[in-house]
């Protein structure tokens, strides 16, 4: 039976459990922002500065590791950067002042997180699925919020428990303990590591056919992807995605909640509920990626995902809205489930719709600066929002701008050249 399990079934499952610790880790940040206001006596915005140093760096080494990863292969990339990572985390047990926690934390964790982030996982996909890439894709993503569901729930429970220093040990020996072993033991660069083709490869010369063909008729040269228009309209949205997901939303959802007066309890379950919901939303959406046109799939959830934050902002437009807000928690579980359908949703139809412009030897450096807009959008959407709160004392400004500009993204994605839309749809 087991002889009938194709290997790269294993190389997504060490590799959605890799994407769920790192990346999860990485959304527990919104726990900790009151907890380390008060231990270093900062403001918001000095707390939401170190998300925004985190971002950049996050950011800026999406190209890199993409370069790195065509050079030592995805298992060296994957596999040092969770160890970084568990050893950083660690580290943050000892931070005296605040400054600590931008080097540690912003810089050299940050690191950590660009190795063991989206570009790996989903380069890592492509290498090992040809068939059902677009459920591959979803289900890889779907670490992102496993992630958040389980590593934010937990954090917030130790964080209660134990304090935040116990809970970043914990977090750490997690990632050295568990995490490490399984990525060192089980995952594989390449398919020919073990001597397989990729899952859909049905004859062995399809592989190298493949390559010939990505070659000689890639739609875009590697040298002239940046003249290309689906390039470009497809990394400015991704960029308002980044601000409005892990930015805003997965940055500020805490203490939004908290600052309205909302309890624990009810903002764990929030945040538990926008976790699950986004988990089986990317997973759908990876499904519907293989069926459906993916240049209307990814303008329809920016869309949808606008409505769910003019929603959010309408019961903070006021005093009695807010009033009504925090009386019935269930109208924040609503946002939360609404918000979560279509938070990670659009990762899947983005990269397939990338992969169908950009072929050969181009995919990775455009994977990375796709992964690279949307975390430098996350840096903008985690450090203002901050400020503004200090500013004004609400989130409010925020929400409306994040609305605006998803409106903005759902018009720009429509716009997106239509053959490769076309020949997805044709193929499905």
């Amino acid at each position: 039976m087991f002889k009938k399990i194709h290997y790269g079934w294993v190389i997504l499952t060490v590799c959605f459990i890799g994407v769920l610790a790192a990346q999860g880790i990485r959304y527990c940040f919104g726990a900790f922002m009151e907890p380390w206001e008060q231990e270093f006596d900062a403001s918001r915005g000095a707390v939401s500065a170190i998300s925004f140093i985190s971002f950049i760096v996050f950011a800026l080494s999406q190209p890199v590791i993409g370069k790195l990863i065509d050079k030592y292969g995805i298992k060296k990339i994957f596999v040092y950067s969770i160890i970084l990572l568990g050893v950083t985390t660690i580290l943050t047990f000892f931070a005296q002042n605040i400054w600590q926690l931008f080097i540690l934390y912003g810089v050299i964790s940050s690191l950590g997180f660009g190795g063991a982030s989206g570009v790996t996982a989903s380069i890592a996909v492509t290498k090992w699925f040809h068939k059902r890439q677009g459920l591959a894709l979803g289900l890889v993503e779907a670490g992102f919020g496993a992630g958040q569901m389980i590593m934010v729930s937990s954090s917030l429970f130790l964080i209660s428990a134990l304090g935040w220093k116990s809970t970043v040990f914990i977090l750490g020996g997690f990632l050295l303990l568990i995490v490490f072993p399984l990525l060192a033991i089980f995952l594989k660069s390449e398919p020919s590591d073990i001597g397989i083709q990729p899952l859909g490869a049905e004859e062995a010369g399809e592989t190298q056919q493949q390559n010939l063909t990505d070659k000689e008729t890639s739609p875009v040269p590697k040298k002239n992807y940046l003249l290309h228009r689906g390039f470009w309209f497809l990394l400015i949205p991704y960029g308002i995605c980044g601000f409005t997901t892990t930015g805003l939303m997965d940055t500020h959802l805490i203490p939004l909640a908290q600052s309205c007066g909302f309890s624990v309890a009810a903002t764990g379950t929030a945040v538990s509920l926008l976790a699950a919901f986004n988990t089986g939303g990317t997973v759908a959406a990876g499904i519907l990626a293989d069926r459906w046109d993916n240049r209307k799939m990814i303008a329809g959830i920016y869309f949808l995902r606008g409505l769910t934050i003019v929603f959010l902002a309408f019961f903070l437009s006021s005093v009695k809205w807010l009033g009504v807000f925090v009386e019935n928690p269930w109208l924040l579980f609503v946002f939360a489930i609404s918000f979560g359908i279509v938070d990670f949703a659009v990762v899947a139809p983005t990269v397939k719709l990338l992969a169908s412009y950009f072929k050969g030897s181009s995919l990775g450096i455009v994977t990375g600066f796709l992964y690279m807009s949307h975390q430098l959008g996350s840096a903008i959407g985690s450090f203002l929002p901050g400020v503004f709160f200090d500013q004004f004392g609400s989130y409010t400004s925020s929400l409306v701008s994040a609305a605006v500009l998803l409106m903005i993204g759902a018009f720009i994605s429509i716009c997106l050249p239509k053959h490769a839309a076309q020949q997805e749809a044709k193929a499905a």
